[in-house]
């Protein structure tokens, strides 16, 4: 998926959670971040190919962001997220979204290592930057601003 869909889409369903734009703009910078942890990509071509096959491995396997995400809701549930570190944690906490949600993401448009380190699935719904791919991010932004939420973390994590 092009980053500028990972980072409209991410933002607005953290919001849709969340009730908190803050915590939009927090998770949209999370939704790049298994990308930037590659690098980008060479220029030449057989870098490139070569940079290709190690593209959404690591860095794109859920584990690591959900285990941070459920060690931080824990701290959360456990009352020892000080009030002067809400904010870091909220960054910490909805950039860590971002991330998960860019990998769910990239599973509907190629193949992510959902739940082994070592072995990608996707469903590949359409090719990246292909108009399925615009149809699917308006179709789930329609679905968004079609319904009314009542956000899940209303209130606990928001200014």
């Amino acid at each position: 998926m092009k980053w500028a869909n990972h980072i409209v889409l991410t933002g607005a369903i953290a919001f849709a959670i969340s009730g908190d734009a803050l915590n939009g703009l927090f998770a949209m910078a999370g939704s790049v971040l298994p990308d930037k942890l590659e690098g980008p990509p060479p220029r030449q071509k057989k870098a490139y190919w070569q940079w290709r096959k190690k593209h959404r491995t690591f860095t794109h396997w859920t584990a690591p962001y959900l285990l941070g995400i459920f060690v931080l809701l824990v701290l959360a549930h456990q009352n020892l997220v000080p009030p002067e570190f809400m904010l870091p944690f909220r960054v910490l906490l909805f950039g860590l979204f971002g991330a998960l949600c860019h990998i769910l993401e990239d599973g509907v448009c190629g193949r992510v290592p959902l739940i082994w380190p070592h072995r990608k699935i996707g469903l590949r719904l359409f090719s990246v930057g292909s108009p399925g791919e615009y149809f699917f991010v308006g179709g789930i932004l329609a679905l968004l601003l079609g319904t009314e939420f009542s956000p899940a973390f209303a209130g606990e994590f928001s200014a």
